[in-house]
């Protein structure tokens, strides 16, 4: 069993000696925030917007899903459920950089961490674009950075298109990911 240290924030290397039991891990300046295995809708909306962004990305991008490791400094580890990255940024074992685009599938469990935590820390790391995807409404709200800081660029429900410039042209209808 492995134990945690507790007089002090975890760092990356903490969080690589936890044995992998089937929960989500990530840090977030040096917290631990723990999500259970989720939804099929929700994994649902990660396949298909998986499925449109590997259809619509360029060679030297990579498109990935969770659980793959976003370490944005020593004390925050991020696992969005969808990344865009370049292939030449990758490392075998995580993306050593702020991603091209992270989308959280939110859950009911994850939707405070997902609308602000997350969103401030890709923010901070200079991420140029962050995605939300709501399954059961269905929407999806998009913010790019401007300035360094996120301006939302958009918000769709339903079968309204979505049309994303960045980090690529792709367009689909938040409902297409559910339905």
């Amino acid at each position: 069993m492995t134990v945690l240290p507790q007089s002090r924030p975890l760092t990356a290397d903490d969080l690589a000696a936890i044995p992998d039991d089937g929960h989500r891990y990530e840090l977030i300046d040096g917290t631990l925030i723990v999500t259970p295995a989720p939804s099929w809708r929700h994994q649902r909306a990660v396949s298909r917007l998986l499925r449109a962004l590997m259809d619509a990305a360029a060679d030297d991008l990579e498109v990935l899903a969770a659980p793959f490791d976003v370490r944005l400094a020593d004390d925050t580890v991020l696992q969005p459920d969808v990344l865009v990255c370049r292939v030449t940024d990758l490392t075998q074992r995580n993306l050593p950089a702020a991603p091209l685009l992270a989308v959280e599938v939110l859950s009911p469990s994850t939707r405070l961490v997902d609308l602000n935590l997350k969103r401030a820390r890709y923010e901070a790391a200079g991420c140029p674009s962050y995605w939300v995807v709501d399954p059961e409404a269905p929407t999806i709200t998009a913010w790019e950075l401007r300035d360094g800081v996120y301006a939302e660029v958009a918000s769709v429900a339903g079968g309204e298109p979505f049309a994303a410039a960045r980090p690529f042209p792709v367009t689909f209808a938040p409902r297409d990911l559910v339905d």
